[in-house]
């Protein structure tokens, strides 16, 4: 038999350090402003794009074959991709749940929102933002909390030393800071 094919029985793997579980339940976290623009987009959508390109695809249509016609079959093509773009937005505030991560501000200890400055143990010092899936960005240093990086992250205080799990291997990194945003004003 091919040893392609043949069940491994040898656990030396597991041994090394392991992620954190996914959390479970399917929560969406995201920050206030994160829920806001995407609720921005939704409503763009709904009530400025959609209504200009429906004008334009019913001007379209009047104007006899449809089938060479580059007004109507662009206006179509644009209105399913609204469309499927307000079904997806839809979905995914309905799962969203609203966390302000000025609730912990002045703690050292990490949790959804944070700033956290790290060193990696080959003196390379980091800043990540853990922010909520839809609303992270990585050209902006902010990662999902559902990231690797983020689940080593969480719950851990400044001055902790955790494994990161990489590609390349554990990495031993350091908390240095923790921050907030500070409370807006009521």
């Amino acid at each position: 038999m091919n040893k392609a094919f043949t069940k491994e029985t040898d656990d030396a793997d597991d041994d090394g350090p392991q992620l954190p579980s996914l959390p479970s339940g399917g929560k969406n976290y995201i920050t206030p402003q994160g829920y806001a623009r995407i609720r921005s987009e939704l409503l763009d959508l709904i009530d400025n794009e959609r209504p200009k390109v429906v004008e334009i695809v019913h001007w379209a249509a009047s104007n006899g074959d449809r089938s060479e016609n580059g007004d109507y079959i662009y206006g179509k093509k644009r209105l399913r991709e609204i469309d499927r773009r307000i079904r997806f937005l839809t979905k995914r505030i309905e799962i969203m749940e609203v966390t302000d991560p000025a609730v912990h501000y002045g703690s050292d200890q990490i949790f959804f929102g944070a700033s956290v400055t790290y060193v990696e143990d080959a003196g390379v010092e980091r800043t990540v933002t853990i922010l909520g899936i839809d609303e992270a960005d990585s050209s902006q240093a902010q990662v999902s909390w559902v990231s690797p990086i983020a689940r080593t992250l969480l719950k851990a205080r400044t001055g902790d030393v955790l494994q990161l799990v990489t590609p390349a291997g554990p990495v031993e990194i350091e908390v240095l800071r923790v921050q907030y945003p500070a409370l807006g004003p009521d």
